[in-house]
This record gives C-alpha cells, structure tokens and sequence, in this order.
C-alpha cells in the first residue's frame, strides 16, 4: 500500500491506495489543518492513528509519497515517515522526472501540486489539451498542450481565502459557510455573501478558462477539469468535463512511479 500526501497552505489532503499504479484503488481519504506549525511526532502519531482507525494496519504501508507547497513542514513530515513507518518518503520536488516540459520562466515557481495535478492529468487523457482548476485556498488554473507542455496559468484567492478577507476587512460582515447558491439577489446579509462569494467565483473561472482556451489553445475544446476541496460545488454549473477530487493524489503515485520503477 502506498500514503499519497498533499501539503497545502490550509490542509495535508491524504490517501491510503492499493494496486498497480495506473489501475490503484483509494481505500481511504483524510485531512488535517496544516497552519499551524507541528512536530514530526505530533504528525507521525495522527497519520498511524487516522490510517488504523479506517481499519488498515499502518505496518502495510510500503511507501510514502508527497507534494508541498509549504516548505517550512517537509522536514517534520520526512522525520515522521522515518520515525513511525520507517519510510524515506518520495517528495515530488524540482529535478524529479515529471514526463513534463515546463515552460514556465523559472520552472522552480511551479507548485508541486501543480506538476501533480497535471501528471495525473496527462496520463488520464493522453494527446489532450488540458485546462486544469483547484479550487483550494488558493484557486489555480493551468494549461497543458497535447504533447505535455506545461504553458503556463493563473492564480485567484480561492473561495475560502475571500470569505475570510470580507470577515476581517468588513465592520458587519459575518464568516458564511460556502455553499452552492441557485439565486443571485440574497434577502439577508449571509445569503448575499453566499450569493457573491459563489457566483463571483463562477464567473472569474468561466471567463479565465475562456481566455486560456483562446489564448493556448486557439479554441480547439481543450478538456477542462476541476479538482480541490470546492470543485464538486460547481457540478451543476457545467463548466468542468471532468471533476477529480484526488487528481493531486494520483498525481504523487505516477511521479513515484517514475522516478522509482516501482521500487519499494
């Protein structure tokens, strides 16, 4: 069994799969609040505990793998996975095979997630045009060619970021729960945030995956596919081919692969 790990600004998203990598089944899902700073035991400890209290023996873990985008946690991450696996993780991290041509100015400012999602993606629909948004803290849109060029993207504050920004900037604007709204006017001030905070989000998107479609694609229908914690709350709005929660998951499976061969 493999630990997938994706560290990002407000949670460590993680997965327990089994199987052939490229036909691998998740057993198990979890998260965990990365802001707040933490010891290699106090994550060692949560990650055997949340992996048996889903009912597997965290003594079948064979290899670990993950991706950050908060540097300053890899080094309490690794000690864990050395300490309570005893298990040198796989970080996918620059100078790692990703099968990818980044074309970024400086390829070092890509997220590992990024590289992730987007590994994922180009196994998952080969000889594709690929328009990639997570919905996270922050929202991120990035294009891949056909031939795996990584092109290039954008970067919004994502849904949660710009709710908290209201709260804290605002005399009288309440912290909402984000949801799905089916009306644009609120008759209360929670609905109207709902209400802005959603289709706001859906038209920023609409129109950044328009331009990115002109711009790298010359319109020729890339697939479009969203992934993150708040994808699935645009599912009626059509604007995704494809919705993939764990796509940044898969991805750290096929980089591990890669530069691994399979290798435990």
């Amino acid at each position: 069994m493999i630990l997938s790990l994706d560290v990002g600004n407000t949670q460590i998203y993680g997965g327990v799969f089994k199987g052939k990598i490229g036909e691998e089944k998740m057993l198990i899902s979890f998260r965990r609040g990365s802001k707040q700073g933490f010891s290699s035991d106090e994550v060692g400890v949560f990650l055997r505990m949340v992996i048996r209290e889903n009912g597997i023996d965290p003594a079948e873990i064979k290899q670990i793998v993950l991706c950050s985008v908060v540097p300053e946690v890899v080094y309490s991450l690794r000690g864990a996975c050395q300490k309570y696996f005893n298990i040198n993780p796989f970080i996918l991290q620059a100078g790692v095979k990703t099968g990818l041509k980044i074309k970024y100015r400086n390829p070092l400012e890509v997220g590992a997630d990024r590289i992730a999602n987007s590994i994922a993606a180009t196994q998952l629909y080969p000889g594709k045009n690929l328009i990639l948004v997570d919905l996270g803290t922050a929202t991120t849109f990035c294009a891949v060619s056909s031939e795996k060029d990584y092109l290039g993207g954008s970067i919004i504050a994502g849904l949660k970021l710009s709710m908290e920004s209201l709260e804290a900037k605002t005399a009288k604007l309440p912290s909402v729960e984000i949801v799905s709204r089916n009306n644009t006017l609120g008759l209360s001030t929670v609905e109207s945030l709902q209400s802005g905070l959603y289709y706001g989000h859906l038209g920023s998107m609409r129109e950044i995956i328009k331009r990115i479609s002109e711009e790298c694609f010359k319109n020729d229908c890339p697939i479009v596919i969203g992934t993150g914690g708040f994808s699935s709350l645009f599912e009626k709005e059509k604007i995704f081919d494809a919705i993939i929660p764990d796509l940044v998951l898969k991805g750290n499976l096929i980089a591990l692969d890669l530069n691994t061969g399979g290798k435990k």
